[in-house]
């Protein structure tokens, strides 16, 4: 409930039932077994790629359409990135949290195209994987071996 007494309604999550997990209760994504990288147990949209890199899901927008939701972006490498993403006229690319051993931050960004479509999810990441990669190449000189 909100303070104005009204329930809240969460996003569903793309939750990747197939994903291994170490607690019979728990879905993977929160008991991550050890070694496994970030967002383990959220889906990754195999044919959803460019370069390479491929794009994660974390708020199911294929099961309920939204403007914004979460997500993140895996890496040839498999490293990955987190992406707080919205619907907006300027693509844009601002950091939200730091380079880390895991994770290669996690990024605000905006982007043109609604996220109806597995094509349109691509070009929305080839919109801003040039800058992405810039922070995938910071993030392996600063953490190299990661």
């Amino acid at each position: 409930m909100d303070g104005m007494g009204k329930e809240r309604k969460g996003r569903p999550l793309a939750v990747d039932h197939n994903a291994t997990s170490t607690s019979r209760k728990e879905p993977a994504f929160i008991a991550r077994p050890a070694g496994a990288p970030v967002y383990h147990g959220f889906q990754v949209l195999e044919d959803v790629t460019v370069e390479g890199f491929a794009f994660g899901k974390i708020t199911d927008f294929e099961a309920e359409p939204t403007q914004e939701g979460d997500a993140f972006v895996v890496a040839p490498d498999n490293s990955r990135a987190g992406l707080v993403w919205e619907i907006a006229d300027n693509v844009s690319i601002s950091q939200i949290s730091p380079l880390e051993p895991g994770r290669w931050g996690v990024w605000a960004v905006s982007f043109p195209h609604p996220m109806n479509s597995h094509e349109n999810i691509r070009r929305n990441l080839a919109l801003i994987l040039p800058a992405l990669k810039e922070k995938w190449d910071e993030w392996r000189g600063k953490f190299p071996g990661t």
